[in-house]
C-alpha cells in the first residue's frame, strides 16, 4: 500500500563556512524568491522559509506596532523585512522592524548604512518554525536596542544591555503600558477575525492609555 503522508519540507538551513561573497551572491540571486530569509553571522548562514503561522504572527504583531502608535500619537518608519549588514561580519532581515526614536536621521533614505546610520530602534521575531538565538547575536552587535519576541506560547520584550539581550516588563518604545498583556491577545490568532482581534487590541491601548492619564 502506498502512503498518502505527506512530508513537510525543510523549512530551516543551517550552513557553516560560508564566505561573505557567498552571502553576498546569494542575497541577489535569490531576490525574485523574498520568501526565503537569510541570516548571516561570521560565516555561518541561515536559510528560513516562513511559514503561514509564522507570516500571521509577525503581520498582527506588525500591526500592533502601528495600532501602538496611532493610539499614543508617536511616529514610526515600518520597514518591513529590509535587509541589514555589517560589511564582511553579519546580515539580518527582521521579520519587521520600526525606527522610532531616530526617525529623523533615516527619514527619505533610500539605502541604509550601518557603518553610518543607526539600526532600527525596535525589532519583531516570530521564533514558530526556529530560534532567534543566532538572530540575537547579529542583533547584538548591530546595536538593536529592542527586539519583541513570540514563539507561539510567550511574548517577551528584550532590551540590549551590555550587548546582551535580556527579557524585561517595560518597552524602550512604548514605556507606560504593560506590554507583556499582548501575549494574550497573540494567543487568539487564528481563533477571531484578523481586523476583529486588531479592533480589540486598539481598544485595550485606548483603556490603558485612559487608565494613566
Amino acid at each position: 500500500m502506498t502512503s498518502n503522508t505527506l512530508i513537510p519540507p525543510t523549512e530551516i538551513i543551517h550552513l557553516s563556512g560560508i564566505s561573505w561573497q557567498t552571502y553576498e551572491k546569494l542575497l541577489t540571486e535569490l531576490n525574485a524568491s523574498r520568501r526565503l530569509r537569510l541570516t548571516y553571522n561570521r560565516g555561518t548562514l541561515e536559510i528560513m522559509v516562513p511559514s503561514p503561522e509564522h507570516e500571521s504572527y509577525k503581520k498582527i504583531l506588525g500591526r500592533f506596532v502601528e495600532t501602538l502608535a496611532e493610539e499614543l500619537e508617536v511616529k514610526i518608519e515600518p520597514l518591513g523585512s529590509t535587509t541589514f549588514k555589517r560589511a564582511e561580519i553579519s546580515g539580518v532581515e527582521p521579520d519587521e522592524c520600526f525606527y522610532i526614536e531616530n526617525i529623523n536621521v533615516i527619514r527619505g533614505k533610500k539605502r541604509i548604512n550601518l557603518d553610518q546610520d543607526p539600526p532600527p530602534d525596535l525589532v519583531i521575531e516570530i521564533d514558530i518554525t526556529s530560534s532567534s538565538t543566532n538572530r540575537f547575536e547579529v542583533y547584538a552587535d548591530m546595536g538593536v536596542p529592542e527586539i519583541w519576541r513570540y514563539d507561539g506560547d510567550f511574548f517577551s520584550i528584550n532590551i540590549l544591555q551590555n550587548k546582551k539581550y535580556i527579557a524585561v516588563e517595560r518597552s524602550l518604545a512604548f514605556p507606560n503600558l504593560p506590554l507583556p498583556e499582548i501575549s494574550n491577545f497573540l494567543g487568539q490568532v487564528g481563533q477571531k477575525d484578523y481586523l476583529d482581534l486588531v479592533r480589540e487590541f486598539r481598544n485595550w491601548v485606548k483603556n490603558q492609555i485612559q487608565k494613566n492619564k
